[in-house]
């Protein structure tokens, strides 16, 4: 007996799509270009969890996928709704996040003529994104959504962006086949054989190996073969973005002050899922002679500023696997060395943490941002995900918040783009209810974005967020003064009251002004059923090291 195909509107047909890859989640502002994807998402027992502004529906898109590795979707009406988007869109380009972007399309039977908010977004879409189509009927949305998810997940992953003109997203069709999983790709090959031959011989032969892993290794899945690698051949390990938690921030092998000594002096470098970009030092990091090996699912997609001595490009798990066979575990003087090298670097470790004691401890006010995450620092489950969104604040937890698991660490990456938070905390708290979840803004941060308190309280997540209130902008002010002898637009309003903005949109909110108060503020923020922020002053007298050169 022939089964008839079920006939559905399009947006019903953009939800059967999102749903059968698993996705309960869309993050949106409402449009009235989106009304059919809402029915279809209603229908199909996906979460519309809206915001205030579309930029944090993108990165909550962004974030959810940095938290579960799975395709994070947002839907942005026509025109501005899309345009709104764009620097979180390119946030997750450089990111490698995987997600798709659904855009709100004025009529196609109008088009030309002036409908509302009528505007092409594909041609400045498309140079961000892996994929950038419009869909040419109804027809075509089965297909187009299949395309947009897998191609979002394909390595190099990254977004996808689809848009849906007015009249063909309200038109029916039919549903069509089932679609296929996703692709998998952290389940591929491994790199080819000539190139693990040549790694494992630079490998073998090395006395101070070291190992520089990011982001890449986390998209990659490979981070049960980067410890196994590590722990067998005796090689310590630095990592970065998303890379962090993916060994143990209180592993033996795991280093993080020694970083500069140990990419500095190491005389064979694997390079994991890492660009060997400004936070590389363009690869000045390492000594001129290092021998550098740089690994990845895929090459990159920029040259190497510096000449590498061989490349790995293949489904991690399987490549990291290869190169521990082929390089076998070090004997007689070579094993020796490392464990030299090793306990080199971990006396490096312990003096620049010891050097830390003193402004961990500050007791001054208003507080050194070192003591707040002293303070934090005990206060965290070993699973909890912590988010920066901010300047110099957050450039100090970078340095000293510890990482234990995968996916526990979110910050913008290499684009830089402050505002992201919030959208990050909000994907975080609904993938994972039970964790602590904790937002960490510089004020500055906290004013691109601050209105998605009302989004938290709406929905009642219970992010702890933190501000580090110095009233300027830290990472341009001190540098400016240090070069001009002066500043220029680097201040913000000192002693903002934002705990009584955040009172006022239904969060709990508290004011920090010493160090006493700061530990039973901690534990009210995280004690209260619902979404918190502590607003503590911090010293605008402290200047975070300049940073490293961006040019």
């Amino acid at each position: 007996m022939t089964v008839q195909a079920q006939t559905l509107h399009g947006g019903r047909l953009v939800a059967r799509a999102l749903r059968a890859q698993g996705v309960t989640k869309l993050f949106t502002l409402s449009g009235g270009h989106l009304f059919s994807i809402y029915d279809g998402c209603r229908a199909e027992g996906i979460d519309l969890v809206d915001v205030r502004h579309e930029q944090t529906a993108a990165f909550a898109a962004e974030g959810w996928a940095k938290v579960t590795r799975t395709p994070g979707v947002c839907a942005l009406t026509a025109g501005p709704g899309v345009t709104n988007g764009m620097s979180a869109i390119a946030s997750a380009a450089q990111n490698a996040s995987p997600m798709v972007v659904l855009g709100g399309r004025a009529p196609a039977w109008r088009w030309g003529q002036g409908s509302l908010q009528e505007i092409d977004h594909v041609p400045f879409v498309a140079p961000l994104v892996k994929l950038a189509a419009t869909a040419g009927s109804a027809g075509e949305i089965p297909a187009l959504m299949r395309e947009a998810l897998a191609t979002a997940v394909t390595p190099r992953s990254g977004p996808t962006f689809v848009d849906f003109p007015l009249d063909h997203v309200f038109s029916e069709a039919e549903e069509g086949p089932a679609p296929a999983p996703l692709p998998e790709p952290w389940l591929g090959p491994a790199a080819d054989s000539p190139s693990i031959e040549l790694a494992s011989r630079l490998l073998a032969g090395a006395s101070r190996p070291a190992i520089m892993a990011g982001s890449g290794l986390y998209w990659g899945r490979g981070e049960q073969q980067l410890r196994s690698l590590a722990e067998q051949l005796r090689v310590p390990v630095f990592l970065n973005g998303l890379g962090r938690g993916c060994l143990p921030a209180d592993h033996e092998l795991f280093f993080s002050r020694a970083r500069s000594t140990g990419l500095g002096q190491a005389d064979v470098a694997l390079v994991i899922g890492v660009p060997i970009d400004f936070r590389l030092g363009f690869g000045a990091a390492f000594a001129p002679d290092a021998e550098i090996v740089a690994i990845d699912v895929a090459p990159p997609e920029r040259p190497h500023p510096r000449a590498v001595a061989a490349e790995l490009y293949g489904a991690l798990p399987a490549t990291l696997e290869a190169l521990l066979a082929a390089a076998g575990r070090p004997v007689g003087a070579g094993a020796s060395a490392r464990e030299e090298w090793l306990r080199s670097l971990r006396r490096s470790e312990d003096e620049r943490r010891a050097q830390e004691a003193p402004e961990l401890a500050d007791d001054r006010a208003p507080l050194h941002p070192m003591r707040i995450y002293a303070e934090l620092g005990r206060m965290l489950d070993r699973d909890a995900i912590v988010i920066g969104d901010g300047g110099d604040f957050v450039s100090y937890a970078g340095r000293v918040v510890d990482t234990y698991a995968p996916g526990c660490w979110l910050d913008p990456g290499p684009y830089g783009c402050l505002g992201s938070g919030f959208g990050y905390a909000l994907a975080a708290k609904l993938a994972h209810p039970e964790r602590q979840v904790v937002l960490l803004l510089g004020d500055g941060a906290l004013g691109f974005a601050g209105m998605e308190l009302d989004t938290l309280a709406r929905h009642g997540v219970g992010v702890v967020a933190v501000v580090g209130n110095n009233g300027i902008w830290g990472l341009e002010k001190h540098p400016m003064e240090f070069v001009y002898g002066y500043s220029v637009i680097a201040e913000l309003r000192p002693e903002t009251r934002y705990d009584q903005v955040a009172a006022a949109l239904g969060c709990h909110g508290e004011l920090v002004r010493s160090p006493s108060e700061l530990r039973p503020a901690l534990e009210r923020a995280f004690s209260v059923d619902g979404p918190s922020l502590v607003n503590v002053l911090t010293d605008p007298s402290i200047a975070y090291p300049r940073r490293a050169n961006l040019a």
